[in-house]
């Protein structure tokens, strides 16, 4: 269930994304209860971002884990910055942008820290690449984060193969992962070198979104419709009961590691994703999911 990044760092296979957590108007105690349950599935990593739920989703979690302090040891956390929102709690900011100073860089550890209740960050990753932006600088943030001790391990989220590179070349500890979106809807990861990149790199990559949003479970437009239609299929010669668990599984199966960020509340949807990691494939259903996103055959 646990998967190497580095020599020092493992994250679960699955990951719990806190993204909605704002949106499922749980209690400190009925979210410490869903914490429970998810880390007994073998779940110990948490996806949070500063920005999450208006920047309130990290302290809902922190407030959890303050009712049970013992929890954090046994937990990973990732969380990203960089970027700013237009928000009443920034009443100064008059446009969405990316901030990746030295100074915001820092600044925005330290509320998260603050916020998770923590003096520690597992995993930092930057949110997206910036069209405004300064390796040096990034580099002497990431420096002095880790020298402090309040981050252990940093990354990216969103970035080339170019962005990757160019960013590990500056900083004192490569980069250790790739916060990216992959499912069979979208497939952008695949086509824009990516996915070569991080078999080449040895990189795991973890991938936000694999649901699609749930277009793959309630499919709105032809495309999800033709990718549903050979899920159901596939659903049927696996003998399994769900599609999600054939979604997970297409993932899980890739020879370059995917971890899945699974952000949901409802326990029976984050135990399929576990589920699915004991699913195993062959090599033309998996092409067949692939086939239908893109709506012809491989050349």
């Amino acid at each position: 269930m646990k998967t190497k990044l580095t020599e020092e760092l493992e994250l679960s296979r699955i990951v719990h994304g806190h993204w909605r957590l704002a949106e499922w108007n749980l209690s400190s105690k009925e979210l410490l209860k869903l914490t429970d349950q998810v880390t007994e599935l073998g779940i110990t990593s948490f996806d949070h971002a500063d920005i999450y739920g208006d920047y309130t989703c990290e302290e809902l979690f922190g407030n959890t884990l303050n009712l049970k302090k013992e929890l954090r040891k046994k937990i990973q956390i990732i969380t990203k910055c960089g970027i700013k929102l237009i928000s009443n709690k920034y009443p100064e900011r008059k446009l969405k942008h990316y901030d990746y100073s030295y100074e915001h860089i820092v600044e925005s550890v330290d509320r998260s820290l603050k916020n998770l209740k923590t003096d520690y960050i597992d995993l930092l990753l930057l949110h997206r690449p910036s069209h405004f932006f300064d390796p040096e600088e990034v580099a002497r943030a990431f420096s002095y984060l880790k020298i402090s001790g309040k981050v252990l391990h940093c990354g990216v989220s969103n970035f080339s193969p170019l962005q990757f590179e160019m960013l590990n070349s500056f900083t004192d500890e490569d980069l250790v992962t790739n916060q990216v979106e992959i499912s069979p809807y979208c497939l952008d990861n695949f086509e824009n070198g990516n996915m070569d990149f991080f078999l080449k790199e040895s990189i795991k990559p973890m991938a936000w979104s694999p649901l699609s949003g749930g277009k793959l479970l309630d499919p709105p437009d032809e495309k999800s419709q033709r990718i549903y239609k050979v899920l159901l299929d596939i659903v049927e010669e696996l003998n399994i009961e769900s599609v999600d668990k054939v979604i997970y599984a297409w993932l899980l199966n890739h020879p370059v590691g995917i971890l899945p960020i699974v952000g949901s509340r409802r326990i029976e949807r984050i135990k399929n994703a576990v589920d699915a990691l004991d699913i195993k494939m062959t090599l033309e259903q998996w092409f067949r999911i692939y086939t239908a996103s893109t709506g012809k055959d491989v050349s």
